[in-house]
């Protein structure tokens, strides 16, 4: 038997389980050659750093995509049904 609930408060915000990132992960994508920096957890520096080194490497390599990643978690508020059960 399926339950359903009309209306129920969540809320968004940063996962906090153990093993999750911290902080939003940066990374910087030659788009020239899709080399890239690799992720790094919390600041953005090693990926700019990186890809000024891969310019400085490769001169007609000057434009880069910075990926950013951050993790959401949605919980349910105290009124939720769903409150207090095993997350």
């Amino acid at each position: 038997m399926a339950t359903i609930i009309r209306a129920a408060e969540w809320t968004l915000g940063p996962e906090t389980a153990q093993g999750a990132p911290r902080g939003a992960l940066y990374e910087a994508e030659c788009t020239t050659c899709a080399d890239g920096s690799g992720a790094e957890e919390g600041t953005r520096v090693p990926a700019e750093v990186w890809a000024l080194k891969h310019t400085g490497e490769n001169p007609t390599h000057r434009n880069f995509r910075a990926v950013i990643t951050s993790f959401w978690a949605v919980s349910p508020a105290a009124s939720n049904p769903y409150s207090g059960e095993g997350q």
